[in-house]
């Protein structure tokens, strides 16, 4: 799946935040996509309306309540959210002469990800290079 870039700065989305204040309405982030937007995908960890910093539950409310695909999440969630905050030339892709943060998953492929809710599929976490964790 190829997403082109239509407008500069994407579009923040806080899924998690929508589920933990018990709100109906998600944002429209599959109109978003459909009409061009590039979107973003955060927890917003934040005392009061987002208590997480737990992405793969995030990935799960983003499939389940938004109707969003794995390949749709993963983009908003690396490489746009790099794009958002202007630093996409040194993050958000694993690309030769950028800084390797590297989330390693036990899963059999990305769809797997969003609908197994509630496990830690983390085996290790790198970060600019360095095993930071592992299981």
């Amino acid at each position: 799946m190829s997403l082109k870039y239509i407008n500069l700065f994407p579009y923040s989305i806080l899924p998690v935040t929508t589920f933990f204040l018990r709100k109906d309405e998600y944002a429209p982030a599959r109109k978003m996509i459909e009409a061009g937007c590039n979107i973003v995908l955060a927890t917003d960890f934040n005392p009061g309306s987002s208590m997480t910093q737990n992405m793969q539950l995030l990935w799960s409310v983003a499939a389940l309540k938004m109707g969003l695909l794995p390949t749709e999440i993963l983009w908003a969630t690396t490489l746009n959210a790099a794009r958002s905050l202007d630093l996409d030339q040194r993050i958000g892709s694993v690309e030769i002469g950028k800084q390797a943060d590297l989330v390693l998953l036990d899963i059999p492929n990305l769809d797997y990800l969003p609908y197994h809710l509630g496990i830690n599929h983390t085996i290790m976490t790198i970060k600019k290079g360095e095993i930071v964790y592992r299981k």
